[in-house]
């Protein structure tokens, strides 16, 4: 229901709420973005453009929006597998597993890296039966992929549980009665009703990724050129006291970002409102 602003509201005062509003963003959004951007203001253009297409740099970029792009898809395939599990199905341990889900949320990012890095590297429970296939898990690429999937599974999960929950099954049945398969049931019936909370999931896990450094730097190794994420990276310009390089190359981060996330917020407008005319 739309409210207008003149209708009586449990929270008083349109004025006072937008002010706060306005203040809160500003003071915790707005003005520390704003500071990268007057801090990379001082550079030159020239020196701005090396610094931020060094090729340590790019292979950074590289690293960082791969891994990324990669861990959110992974999520989105695995992530909706349990997500119907935990919908759909009444086990014992459903709530326990449930609240599993959220750990990647509760940790701290640093702990979960250690755990990563620990059961992943050529002597933990899972790299040991790794290592003799010749895949090597942590220190490598492969590693930093595995720590983006960990930190935006959760984000998929949860924000496709309600649409799961939402779903009517009686359209499956109907499907299946009509002679539908199972695949035409699901491509035809299911994903047209999840797809817009489907997009909503990979877009806030993508954009997770992108910003992670607690969990990666444990298992990525960080060598320069190989597996060095873009976070490292300004980290360690900030230790050489380099603000400035560090800035630009977050601006640089901060704009890829801003306009993926368009992209895809673009995207789910789209399929929205292809799902809102097919409803109609």
């Amino acid at each position: 229901m739309r409210l207008s602003l003149r209708e009586h509201s449990v929270i008083p005062g349109f004025g006072l709420t937008l002010g706060y509003t306005l203040v809160y963003l500003s003071l915790i959004v707005l003005l520390p973005l704003s500071a990268l951007f007057l801090k990379t203001a001082g550079v030159p253009w020239s020196k701005l453009w090396t610094i931020v297409t060094e090729p340590r740099v790019m292979a950074s970029y590289k690293l960082t929006f791969g891994a990324s792009l990669i861990g959110a898809l992974v999520n989105v395939v695995f992530g909706f597998i349990t997500a119907w599990c935990l919908v759909r199905y009444r086990f014992p341990g459903r709530k326990l597993l449930d609240a599993v889900v959220d750990l990647p949320f509760a940790l701290p990012t640093a702990v979960s890296g250690i755990a990563l890095t620990a059961i992943y590297n050529k002597n933990g429970w899972i790299g040991q039966f790794l290592e003799p296939l010749g895949i090597k898990a942590a220190f490598s690429q492969l590693g930093v992929v595995i720590a983006m999937t960990f930190i935006g599974l959760p984000f998929v999960v949860r924000t496709l549980q309600p649409a799961l929950e939402e779903l009517d099954g009686e359209s499956e049945e109907a499907a299946a009665s009509l002679g539908a398969s199972r695949w035409q049931t699901f491509w035809r019936v299911i994903l047209p009703t999840i797809a817009p909370s489907l997009v909503t999931g990979f877009s806030l896990a993508f954009a997770r990724a992108l910003g992670e450094y607690g969990s990666v730097v444990f298992i990525s190794g960080n060598m320069p050129m190989k597996t060095e994420i873009t976070s490292l990276l300004i980290i360690t310009k900030l230790e050489q006291y380099d603000y400035a390089g560090a800035a630009a190359i977050a601006v640089v981060m901060l704009l890829a970002s801003f306009l993926i996330l368009l992209g895809v917020n673009v995207l789910q407008w789209w399929v929205s409102r292809g799902y809102q005319k097919g409803t109609t």
